[in-house]
């Protein structure tokens, strides 16, 4: 539907075909009028020769069958005036509405729409006047989700497509794309990367590295960001020209043990902007468990500021009454002097020291090994594929080889004792299948799952996971990183880190004034003056800085809500 309006809006766009379409139409006013005649004629004969009475939509009704060659026999003309009006009725109908309609509609609307469809095509270069903006190797998920971020930030992107057609069917649904191949230096040229901020290579690792080292022919100072599916193509993509390569899968794995709860207890490190740190952690086993925000007193005992409680994928804003669970997670800012004195209290409080469930032996599952052996927690492993299993060597203590919907299977990694259970497959559908047995099994286990499609993320949650880790939000927010030069702030699904300037409609007021969490939602961790000074974890009494920038971390619809503040 979304494709064929496209087309229909190009092709209604075009000054030759809406002057056919108004011939359609004077066409179709005249049938309607020969109609309406036709109808008073039959009400007249019907009354005076043949002396009854019919409604008017009978008469309607009538001209409709003769006229269409219908003729349903119901109501008939007995006198030969009638008969010969009819003869008259249906002669016209036969060429009005089976000759007359569908020549003018083919030669007025549906040969010009079709034409015009055939004369788009996706242009082979972008405007010599664009500049600064970002080139997409492909429309994939990760560029259909990064659109949007770079519409916030007010960055044009244009995306390179190699198939005719595609490029097409992207272009009629608003998508700005360029057809040429991906190893073509004319194709890069046309593409403008020699003015272009940034490109992202979301291609394959082949086609990636034939793409760099094509783009540094054209733009040898353009910066480059690849993501490699494969660890031994990072070496190779940055050899081949490309500034950052980002494995996804490795950081993911990464992400997703960052997120267990097991061993000793500490603050998760989540970002960092400039001196201000954003971590997290959970509250299972220490003394903030039953306790309200307000009861807590995290300033007074690392000298952190509270800008969010995570519950089952819900990040509230802080309030003092916020209760925290045995399953809350508290996302904190800081110093990085102040989150080391969090984790030295929170030290103490050790967690389940068992070891941790993770279910696929993938790269993001061995990822996951890999970043809790390093935190000295042991990893049973559960992995379906032999050959798959065979590539994790060492890293976990246990291996099994099997199905984990097998119960004797998860018995045997120890289920029920885990402390976390991190679910690393690579198919939504599994992960929230075996979310929903693994809660099963283990009731009290705190499940981290990741997923590759955002909309499966509520899917996710009632299943059982609680905490979720998305590999398109993950890029998004990396490339994105990349894009402002700063370090990844990633928060996890539905809340993101923002740098967002200062509406005018209540700059020069404190923040207290401004009710800027009230009205909105979200949270400002920092405020940034004009000249680039910072003042991390602002009071209620920050003054806020026309042509400044204010620091947040805010779902979707809460900077919905902070953009009418700008109106």
């Amino acid at each position: 539907m979304k494709f064929l309006s496209g087309h229909l809006g190009y092709a209604l766009g075009d000054d030759q075909l809406r002057r056919n379409v108004a011939g359609l139409a004077r066409f179709l006013l005249f049938l309607t009028a020969v109609i309406v005649v036709y109808s008073v004629i039959f009400h007249i004969i019907m009354w005076r020769v043949e002396g009854e009475e019919h409604s008017w939509i009978t008469g309607f009704y009538w001209t409709l069958t003769v006229m269409s060659t219908l003729g349903f026999g119901d109501i008939t003309f007995q006198s030969d005036l009638g008969r010969l009006f009819s003869v008259l009725v249906l002669m016209s109908g036969i060429v009005l509405l089976m000759i007359v309609l569908p020549f003018a509609f083919i030669r007025y609307f549906y040969a010009p729409w079709l034409e015009a469809r055939l004369r788009v095509r996706a242009p082979h270069a972008v405007s010599p006047d664009t500049s600064g903006h970002v080139v997409l190797a492909q429309w994939d998920d990760v560029a259909r989700a990064l659109a949007p971020r770079l519409g916030e930030a007010g960055v044009e992107f244009v995306v390179l497509e190699e198939d005719g057609p595609r490029a097409t069917e992207l272009v009629l649904d608003g998508v700005p794309a360029v057809r040429g191949k991906v190893d073509d230096v004319d194709t890069w040229t046309g593409l403008g990367v020699d003015r272009a901020r940034l490109v992202v290579l979301n291609r394959d690792d082949l086609s990636s590295t034939n793409a760099a080292l094509t783009i540094r022919e054209v733009a040898p100072d353009v910066k480059i960001v690849a993501l490699a599916e494969r660890e031994h193509s990072v070496d190779i993509l940055e050899l081949g020209g490309c500034d950052r390569v980002l494995h996804l899968k490795a950081q993911l794995g990464e992400q997703l043990a960052n997120r267990v709860n097991a061993g000793q207890n500490q603050a998760h490190r989540l970002g960092t902007y400039r001196d201000l740190h954003v971590a997290e952690f959970s509250t299972h086993g220490t003394p903030f468990m039953g306790r309200t925000l307000a009861e807590s007193q995290l300033r007074a005992v690392a000298g952190v500021s509270v800008v969010g409680v995570w519950e089952r994928g819900v990040l509230h804003p802080p309030r003092p009454d916020l209760p925290l669970g045995r399953k809350s997670l508290v996302v904190v800012v800081g110093s990085e002097m102040a989150l080391q004195r969090l984790d030295e209290f929170l030290a103490i409080y050790d967690m389940n020291w068992n070891p941790v469930v993770v279910i696929g032996g993938g790269i993001v599952g061995r990822a996951a090994a890999r970043a809790l052996a390093a935190r000295s927690i042991q990893v049973h492993m559960v992995e379906q594929d032999e050959t798959v299993a065979g590539r994790a060597g060492e890293l976990p203590a246990r291996l099994v080889v099997g199905d984990a919907a097998d119960r004797s299977v998860m018995d045997a990694v120890g289920i029920e004792e885990a402390p976390s259970i991190v679910l690393s497959t690579n198919h939504d559908a599994t992960n929230i299948f075996l979310a929903s047995y693994s809660r099963r099994l283990s009731p009290e286990t705190h499940i981290v799952s990741r997923i590759t499609h955002d909309r499966n993320m509520v899917a996710m949650h009632r299943a059982g996971a609680d905490q979720i880790i998305s590999y398109t939000s993950l890029a998004v927010e990396s490339i994105m990183a990349v894009l402002h030069e700063r370090p990844p702030v990633f928060l996890g699904l539905g809340a993101r880190f923002h740098e967002l300037a200062c509406p005018d409609a209540i700059a020069g007021r404190t923040l207290s004034e401004a009710q800027v969490g009230a009205r909105t939602g979200l949270t400002v961790i920092g405020v940034e003056s004009p000249d680039g000074a910072l003042e991390a974890d602002p009071g209620a009494d920050t003054v806020l800085p026309k042509g400044g920038r204010l620091l947040v971390i805010a779902s979707d619809e809460q900077l919905a809500r902070f953009a009418e503040l700008e109106s």
